[in-house]
């Protein structure tokens, strides 16, 4: 399938944006990347604000597609927690990694409702996801479900603190005892 302009100008300025920061990456250096004509750019995005938006919705759909995917193609939900923490994992455990995309923009671009709307409804997505996953133990415990995300969360902001990937195995580990620890209180009541 051949890439769209509007997804070359996506894609040259997501990998600005996640790399190098929003404030530090100009719409003249996205122009450059993207290899468009300014004119080209606001056709497409009518300022920097709704670009932003766009790379996080466009990222926004490929993690929780990622999820869906694990959810759909494991199992037992204790299994699908291990594999979304390992995919993480895998992902922190590379040298381009600055933890969670949502955070960083939300920190550097927070006074713009457009892009805390995406960040927000990313947050809740992925907690949708636990909760799907608690769900299908039987069990409807949105705590777990938002001890699992804060889980998850807390080892993205850890990892990009600490540049340290292991944080995530722990937050896994963590996350597989809440879990063990959920069901068998649920099991003996």
């Amino acid at each position: 399938m051949r890439e769209t302009i509007s997804d070359q100008i996506l894609t040259a300025a997501g990998g600005l944006f996640y790399s190098e920061g929003i404030r530090a990456v100009g719409i003249d250096r996205i122009i450059e990347e993207a290899k468009v004509a300014k004119a080209t750019l606001y056709r497409h995005f009518p300022s920097k604000d709704h670009l932003v938006a766009a790379y996080l919705q466009d990222r926004h759909d490929r993690v929780i597609r990622s999820l869906q995917e694990v959810l759909d193609a494991t199992g037992a939900p204790r299994d699908q927690i291990t594999v979304i923490f390992e995919r993480l994992y895998e992902k922190a455990d590379s040298p381009e990694f600055r933890g969670c995309a949502f955070a960083l923009a939300v920190a550097e671009h927070g006074d713009s409702e457009r892009v805390v709307s995406v960040a927000r409804t990313h947050k809740k997505a992925v907690r949708d996801i636990f909760h799907a996953i608690i769900s299908n133990t039987g069990l409807s415990l949105d705590q777990t479900a938002a001890h699992l995300s804060l889980l998850y969360e807390g080892a993205l902001a850890t990892v990009a603190v600490g540049r340290d990937p292991t944080a995530v195995l722990v937050a896994r580990d963590c996350a597989l005892s809440v879990f063990d620890a959920t069901v068998l209180h649920n099991r003996t009541s």
